[in-house]
């Protein structure tokens, strides 16, 4: 592990190492229940004093998530204790996600505060999952806490599953399935299994109704739709982001299956002068650079935790703008943003003028026998981010509106809007809108979506994912627009039954209404 991590440390171009690292593992953490989490301490073998990186995880303490989220950190001068969550990889009791983190994570803190080595500088860093369970901490921040690292990282289990109203059916079946296989497979093999779940699940997820996997807390998951429901207040840490004061950097993706969550985040701590600084690249949740967050984290917790080098970063804000490159900003969106309005046309054309038609309208039939697939996007999966959508296009349930090339570049910082005005022969439909980027050789590549369930609305607001992406001149501007995307989102079945326990589905025939009376337009937030 010390040569690979010396050879990746060199291509990454990580800070050079302060020190060797001892590894002391499966030491046992008793909760005020009496159960025993087991955990791996990374002992930096140096005379200074050190931090404290506490990192919670519920998928083993092996490679490559030690690698990236401990030995990095140890060999550059902090302790880290990796510990596995509750009933995962030999810790006791029972896995049911987020549920526990709270409690486990102040235990932990509390354990930590009656060991020797321990100097009362603590950090939490985590991505994904773990990024939870960092959050979970700060709900109630020790005073010990000193700053935190998240990556792609979910503060609200709820808001992720249903946000928008359909069930994230890919991103949540797959993770249950992943929950469920890991201890039986092994970390690596588990990590190759989770890669192939698109094909492997396929069959399954078209299986209705969706709840009865065997996993039981998903099988909760997929028959509670409702956010309201006081189930769902155990699956969630917003606390966190009114009560954490704690410097924060937050690594986020445009394709992430968390980005909105991410901005979030932001959005929260800096409203209330946290110091908070946000990296947003061009990855989906399975690759983000390393190079980046690395480099990043280590300074990040240099500057506030060890306070041993001043904070290197010019701006509280980096983006990737597609088609641009990385930008920096004092805030996010960017202040000088304003809204460029792009109005639907019969045709299938995209114009900054609104239609003079007394009538028009272009129709598509939406069959959740023949679900629309899903096409790159925010998924889990070597699949997701940035794809050629033309065959999807071409499909007679899918509509595009498309621009004229541009004579100038057009550059999007932030949430474009949808507004749509359809009528339908079925109240129960969604709605799927997607902002795609179309080159001169005629490529349509997805720069941000979202979907909506429609519950018998006319006129429909879609509030696309932010995003920040150039169009080139030359390039056109497209709007998609169809019933579903599936199987990222659960099918709408059409008969206004819960698909977590529904078995039977119904077609829906719908209009986009076009004209002087019905203008439905797509609003991007543009620089300049």
């Amino acid at each position: 592990m010390s040569v690979a991590s010396a050879v990746l440390g060199r291509v990454w171009g990580l800070p050079p190492r302060r020190n060797r690292v001892r590894v002391d593992r499966a030491i046992e953490v008793t909760m005020r229940d009496g159960v025993r989490l087991l955990a791996d301490h990374f002992v930096p073998v140096t005379a200074e004093r050190a931090p404290t990186i506490l990192v919670r995880c519920p998928y083993g303490r092996s490679a490559p998530y030690t690698l990236l989220q401990a030995r990095f950190y140890a060999e550059r001068g902090y302790h880290v204790l990796f510990q596995s969550c509750r009933g995962t990889f030999g810790s006791g009791g029972v896995f049911t996600p987020g549920v526990d983190e709270t409690r486990d994570a102040q235990d932990t803190v509390a354990w930590l505060r009656d060991q020797d080595w321990f100097d009362g500088r603590l950090a939490v860093l985590g991505g994904s999952y773990l990024g939870f369970t960092g959050w979970a901490l700060a709900a109630d921040p020790p005073p010990e806490l000193t700053a935190m690292v998240v990556m792609i990282g979910v503060h609200d289990l709820g808001a992720a599953m249903y946000r928008q109203g359909p069930l994230e059916l890919y991103n949540g079946r797959s993770w249950a399935d992943l929950i469920a296989g890991q201890e039986s497979t092994g970390p690596l093999r588990g990590l190759v299994r989770a890669m192939r779940a698109e094909r492997r699940l396929a069959d399954e997820m078209t299986r209705l109704p969706l709840s009865g996997t065997g996993v039981p807390w998903y099988d909760d998951w997929a028959r509670r739709p409702d956010l309201t429901d006081p189930y769902w207040e155990r699956f969630r840490v917003t606390e966190a982001l009114r009560r954490s004061t704690v410097p924060t950097l937050l690594i986020g993706g445009w394709h992430d299956f968390f980005l909105n969550q991410t901005i979030e985040q932001y959005e929260a701590l800096r409203a209330r002068d946290v110091d908070v600084a946000m990296t947003v690249g061009p990855w989906t949740h399975l690759n983000v650079d390393n190079r980046i967050s690395l480099t990043e984290g280590i300074s990040w917790f240099d500057a506030h935790t060890a306070r041993r080098a001043p904070a290197r970063r010019g701006t509280p804000v980096r983006v990737f703008v597609g088609g641009a490159g990385w930008q920096n900003h004092r805030s996010w969106p960017p202040p000088d943003t304003r809204s460029a309005t792009w109005y639907l046309h019969s045709g299938q054309r995209l114009a900054e003028q609104p239609s003079t038609q007394d009538s028009s309208g272009t129709a598509f039939r939406y069959d959740p026998r023949d679900p629309t697939p899903s096409v790159g996007g925010r998924v889990m999966a070597l699949s997701g981010g940035a794809k050629d959508n033309r065959k999807l296009e071409a499909r007679p349930d899918v509509l595009v509106f498309t621009s004229e090339p541009l004579t100038t570049p057009v550059e999007v910082h932030g949430s474009p809007v949808v507004e749509l005005h359809v009528t339908s022969d079925n109240a129960n439909a969604d709605l799927f809108a997607r902002l795609c980027d179309v080159s001169p050789a005629g490529r349509s590549t997805n720069v941000t979506d979202q979907i909506v369930r429609c519950d018998g609305r006319e006129a429909v607001r879609i509030t696309l994912d932010p995003t920040a992406h150039r169009f080139e001149a030359g390039h056109r501007v497209r709007l998609q627009v169809s019933g579903g995307a599936f199987p990222r989102f659960a099918r709408n079945l059409g008969t206004g039954d819960d698909p977590g326990t529904g078995t039977t589905v119904r077609a829906a025939a719908r209009t986009v209404h076009h004209d002087a009376g019905r203008p439905s337009h797509l609003s991007l937030p543009v620089r300049g």
